[in-house]
């Protein structure tokens, strides 16, 4: 039976709570003058680079605290994971150097699908993941089990990639289907070129 609390437990607890708010209030502040921001209480509070270091991530690599990592997850160095976004490594996930994983971006590299369909009788599925260097991936994407993605290559928002991406490809679309490609245009300077119609990337 819960007893409730005392008197003297119900103080404390105001107390601790009042404190967590002042505490919210000053780094708040603080977050807003230095950089313009607005986060919530754990970003305020946690460092999203230490959080990197901490997962095993490459040099200046960050990820945000909202942010849910299971299994093997390997990041290369100066990556940015941002918020609400799930990175599956049950299976094996592993990106590069330099990439960009959108808001609410959710990489799987296993799913349960003839598991639920069998009642529990198949086993889990599962399959690695592997995005190259120097890659976006577009805000609430899905990237799913046994995917490649190249070097390169970009990821437009909303997409569901259920299929290899060549290096210095632009894909969008449910599922993700090329829509462009990236082109070196000189040291640091890069464009995306459009195709004209949704089969030229076969010409």
């Amino acid at each position: 039976m819960d007893r409730g609390l005392g008197p003297g437990e119900e103080q404390g607890r105001d107390h601790l709570a009042q404190q967590l708010q002042e505490l919210h209030f000053s780094l708040r502040a603080a977050m807003k003058e230095r950089w313009n921001r607005c986060l919530p209480f754990e970003d305020e509070l946690f460092d999203r680079w230490e959080r990197a270091r901490f997962l095993g991530f490459g040099s200046e690599s960050s990820i945000y605290q909202q942010s849910y990592v299971y299994g093997d997850v390997r990041i290369g160095a100066h990556t940015w994971v941002g918020p609400m976004t799930l990175l599956d490594g049950t299976g094996g996930l592993t990106i590069g150097d330099y990439c960009s994983i959108s808001a609410g971006v959710h990489i799987y590299t296993h799913d349960t699908v003839k598991w639920a369909l069998t009642a529990g009788k198949a086993a889990h599925a599962h399959g690695p993941v592997v995005i190259g260097d120097c890659c976006h991936i577009g805000a609430l994407s899905i990237v799913v089990k046994g995917v490649t993605i190249g070097d390169h290559s970009v990821v437009g928002a909303h997409s569901f990639v259920n299929r290899d991406i060549p290096a210095y490809t632009v894909v969008a679309g449910v599922p993700a289907r090329p829509i462009g490609k990236v082109e070196a245009t000189g040291e640091g300077e890069v464009s995306i070129v459009f195709f004209a119609s949704p089969d030229a990337s076969r010409e």
